[in-house]
């Protein structure tokens, strides 16, 4: 069984190498675009068929190998197959709506640094020098150095297969790169879950009583929201450039923490020998109402990314990972299962009408979803992994499917 990871390392090219990368992107990414009005106006969205009317021509105009034109052709296809997938997913509206229309009436586009893949042909690593080879419409470049951390290199080492993508982002180049990471056997007899509350002024809260990631973080994002927000009222081109830089600012640093919680989640239930145990909550957005001033921070931080780099670490070492309805878990006593809305006195507090216990309200919350995924697991549930496809190193995708038992499973490999 294998997990697809993605490594991202970062190239250090001279001027020289930087100059060859950026003209070998733009041309790519133009053929690209040329291809789509092509496969548009033939309605030929399939990579053979494509190949027959633009091969030639891609070669031709833009200077590409054999393999580049390939890879750009194939690009367009997999761009239309993706297009096809969010209409009929429903995430460009509804048929009748003017954004599925216009999705529709116009062929798609590459912006000029869109990232492209690479296969070996056309890429050499040597990871003991921290160097590469990689083909550009200039030629060959060799030795354009790279950087990476030392657990990077050993993954590359041990475990790349397949492509290879190149991008530019900020100014800087990067290499992401395709590992197949073997998994360990699956513990199929946990001693117990560990519960995962998930929520807005607590990012994570376990049922051992751990609170991660807090009050401070949710000071920092919302200084970080009210300067986003003076800037855009300045509107002034200095405004304009502080806001380019700080615009992922927030995201990266919200991957950066959900890869330190998971991890550490991860860890202890693998110390353990338990599960984990999340809540499924898929659609979150759509069911829960807030006041106006909830709704920026209730949207901008990414639980569902947590959920799947909880899942594909937890995949790594055999560690199991049951969703469970989160319905009633933040009104429910885990000591005595008395259900009253009136039992979540705040924000911070759970206490019984029926039994009086009292607790931390996230942590009586995710004492409950520990307790439904033990029900779950005892009744034959398996495993579970996120939906969504790899995009962001670490993160991969599985197939769901919903048990008699109402917990949301997966097989276990691919």
């Amino acid at each position: 069984m294998i997990v697809k990871l993605v490594v991202q390392v970062r190239l250090l090219p001279t001027p020289v190498q930087a100059a060859a990368l950026e003209a070998t992107l733009r041309a790519c990414n133009e053929a690209a675009t040329w291809a789509s009005s092509v496969a548009f106006e033939k309605s030929v969205k399939s990579n053979f068929a494509l190949r027959e009317h633009t091969y030639t021509e891609i070669k031709a105009r833009w200077g590409l190998g054999a393999q580049a034109a390939q890879h750009v052709i194939k690009k367009t296809c997999d761009a239309y197959a993706t297009l096809r997938a969010n209409l009929r997913a429903g995430h460009l509206g509804r048929p009748d709506s003017k954004r599925y229309r216009r999705a529709l009436e116009k062929p798609v586009v590459f912006r000029p640094e869109g990232a492209q893949p690479y296969d070996d042909r056309m890429l050499s690593w040597q990871i003991d020098r921290r160097r590469i080879s990689v083909w550009t419409t200039a030629g060959r470049i060799k030795d354009v150095a790279f950087t990476a951390a030392p657990e990077q290199l050993a993954a590359l080492a041990l475990y790349r297969r397949g492509e290879s993508d190149l991008l530019w982002r900020d100014g800087m180049w990067f290499l992401n790169a395709t590992c197949e990471v073997p998994e360990a056997a699956l513990n199929s007899d946990p001693v117990d879950f560990l519960g995962v509350d998930l929520g807005i002024v607590n990012i994570a809260t376990t049922s051992d009583g751990e609170i991660l990631a807090g009050r401070e973080l949710n000071r920092i994002r919302t200084r970080e929201r009210s300067l986003r927000t003076r800037l855009q009222r300045k509107n002034t081109p200095s405004a304009k450039r502080r806001l380019k830089k700080r615009r992922s600012k927030e995201a990266r640093r919200a991957k950066d923490i959900n890869h330190k919680i998971a991890k550490h989640v991860v860890a202890e239930a693998e110390r353990t020998g338990r599960g984990i145990a999340l809540e499924d909550l898929t659609g979150i957005r759509e069911r829960v109402r807030l006041r106006k001033p909830q709704r920026a921070t209730h949207s901008s931080w990414a639980f569902a990314q947590l959920g799947q780099f909880i899942a594909y670490k937890a995949r790594r070492v055999g560690v199991p990972v049951v969703y469970v309805d989160p319905a009633y878990t933040s009104r429910t006593c885990a000591e005595c299962g008395h259900i009253d809305r009136a039992n979540r006195v705040s924000q911070a507090w759970f206490a019984c009408r029926s039994c009086g216990f009292v607790d931390h309200a996230d942590r009586n919350g995710s004492r409950n979803i520990r307790a439904r995924a033990w029900e779950l697991w005892r009744r034959g549930a398996q495993s579970t992994a996120p939906v969504s496809p790899p995009r962001q190193q670490g993160e991969t995708g599985r197939k769901r499917s919903t048990t008699a038992s109402g917990a949301r499973c997966a097989s276990p490999g691919l």
